[in-house]
């Protein structure tokens, strides 16, 4: 599995990384969390605002940070 975070390193990206690892932590699932500051690279994945997670590629929050348990929820 692939976590991707958007954002260019702003509080609220940072914070969103930070949960992302925490419930990766508590659910026990393997996965790369990958960091994504480019603009254009963000922009590819049509998210122009941020922050953003997908995973595997598929965008599941746009502009906001998530709750624990919505990342929870994207694991299974």
């Amino acid at each position: 599995m692939k976590i991707q975070v958007f954002g260019p390193g702003c509080a609220k990206c940072t914070q969103t990384e930070k949960v992302v690892r925490e419930a990766l932590a508590e659910s026990g699932v393997q996965a790369d969390v990958v960091k994504i500051t480019d603009f254009q690279e963000i922009a590819s994945f049509g998210v122009f605002s941020t922050p953003a997670v997908a995973v595997d590629g598929e965008v599941k929050l746009v502009g906001a940070v998530p709750t624990k348990n919505d990342v929870l929820g994207w694991l299974k």
